[in-house]
């Protein structure tokens, strides 16, 4: 039988209690995720599925969402790429359930659903009518534990994840060896290849292979499932009489230690007849999301380069020397790597722009943040948060990627680590992650493109603007 006891996710008195400067007291913006919070019942099942359910007033609808601690970092020698087509394979027929039947009954509901793997997990999650909420929670449990693993179905799906990753990878400049450098850093760890995987692995994989692959990482007990929205009364009954008698393998859970990289100034280059233009890849080994310097990490990154208020974009403002500016935080488990696109202007040399970024890395690590930035950052961030709540998808999938240390506070933990960094917290993890060791990556296009580039860089300013903005 299923652990019947329910917890009521009570607010810390701390959270009330707490004293904070008066220039940046988030208390009363942040109390929405107290009062959420509140409202959450957790359950954990005998066989160690974690199971959170936050009923919503006036919705006919509930959002179901299923992450799984299977990602990449799994994939051992031969497997690159598993954890990914794996994910295909779950929405092409299970035991009871056969070929499209789970995509074709989720259409006629008008339900809405979608999965995406990474490093460290992988999701699964779907909003329908709350009147379907049983039927859908028969699908979801008879797709993770009967999946249908035959050869029809596995050729099918190599050849899908096979043209997504010529789509979205192979055939996209810079792309596939920009992402090779970068994991090259950390090669021989579970980090060490792509999510996308390799064209090699994927097409060896078969029913045997993926079907081990299943009975080792699909269990009960490396799952989160979340319900959001309008949840009927016998819910609880539903999810007992589907995933209660789920048996975990006898099998350890994977288990993995964060890792150790020493930092240090890497450079490389690659060219690619493809590239229209030239580009610079920059990257800072950092932490992974459990770490003690991952909240700070996260508002130093977002200062630097990735709000609408960041340095960067700052630069960008009056005469900028970039024409873009990207940057999508990379963060695993156990590790975490900051990066940074930028896209010069026709006048702009690389060396230029790698000059920039390390002047405002400087600037950071060298004085702290005066108050009024720091609660800014902490503000935005908080914003983001206050946002989820909005979505019951979204909420979904942030319960059931509550980290273990969040167990019973999966929204007000994060925030109170957020809330909790200092300004010399920020200038300490610029200082240790980020000063002195850049990872570079030059993304060069053809020699002509590269020929021409550089005599620009050496017109007058107004004759290479105007020619830039005459091809543009």
């Amino acid at each position: 039988m299923a652990a019947l006891s329910t917890l009521a996710i009570s607010l810390p008195v701390s959270a009330l209690t707490k004293t904070e400067p008066a220039a940046c007291n988030l208390n009363k913006l942040a109390q929405p995720l107290y009062e959420v919070e509140q409202r959450i019942q957790y359950r954990q099942l005998d066989n160690g599925l974690q199971v959170r359910t936050l009923p919503l007033k006036n919705t006919q609808a509930v959002s179901i969402a299923s992450q799984f601690d299977v990602g990449s970092r799994n994939e051992v020698k031969g497997q690159a790429g598993y954890a990914h087509l794996f994910e295909h394979m779950l929405f092409k027929g299970s035991k009871h359930a056969p070929g499209d039947s789970y995509t074709q009954t989720m259409s006629a509901l008008s339900g809405q659903f979608n999965a995406s793997t990474f490093f460290d997990f992988t999701n699964y999650y779907l909003t329908i009518p709350s009147q379907a909420l049983e039927l859908s929670l028969w699908l979801e449990a008879d797709r993770f534990r009967y999946p249908s693993l035959n050869e029809t179905t596995v050729k099918n799906q190599q050849g899908a994840v096979l043209e997504e990753m010529a789509t979205s990878i192979d055939n996209q400049p810079y792309v596939r060896k920009a992402m090779e450098f970068l994991l090259s850093q950390v090669e021989g760890t579970p980090y060490g290849h792509a999510v996308i995987g390799s064209v090699a692995d994927v097409k060896a994989a078969t029913p045997q292979s993926l079907n081990a692959f299943h009975q080792r990482y699909y269990r009960p007990d490396a799952m989160q499932l979340s319900l959001v929205g309008d949840i009927p009364k016998q819910t609880q009954d539903w999810i007992d009489a589907q995933f209660s008698d789920w048996q975990a393998p006898d099998i350890e859970l994977t288990q993995m230690d964060d890792l150790k990289v020493s930092p240090k100034p890497v450079y490389g280059e690659i060219v690619d007849e493809r590239g229209p233009w030239p580009a610079v890849l920059f990257a800072w080994h950092t932490v992974g999301s459990n770490s003690k310097d991952a909240a700070g990490l996260a508002l130093l990154e977002a200062y630097l380069f990735q709000n609408k208020s960041s340095l960067i974009q700052g630069t960008s403002l009056s005469d900028p020397d970039q024409l873009l500016s990207y940057s999508i935080p990379l963060t695993m488990t156990h590790h975490g790597m900051t990066n940074l696109v930028l896209v010069p202007r026709a006048r702009t040399s690389l060396d230029k722009l790698s000059k920039n970024v390390e002047s405002l890395i400087a600037s950071v690590a060298a004085q702290t943040l005066d108050d009024a930035h720091l609660c800014q950052l902490k503000q935005i961030w908080l914003n983001k948060a206050l946002s989820t709540l909005d979505s019951p998808s979204r909420l979904a999938r942030s319960l059931s990627a509550t980290q273990p240390r969040d167990k019973l506070h999966p929204l007000t933990g994060p925030w109170q680590r957020i809330d909790a960094v200092s300004a010399k917290e920020l200038q300490a993890i610029a200082q240790r992650y980020f000063i002195g060791n850049t990872v570079r990556l030059d993304l060069l296009p053809p020699w002509y493109i590269r020929a021409t580039k550089s005599i620009l860089e050496l017109l007058p300013k107004e004759m290479s603007d105007s020619l830039e903005e005459s091809v543009m």
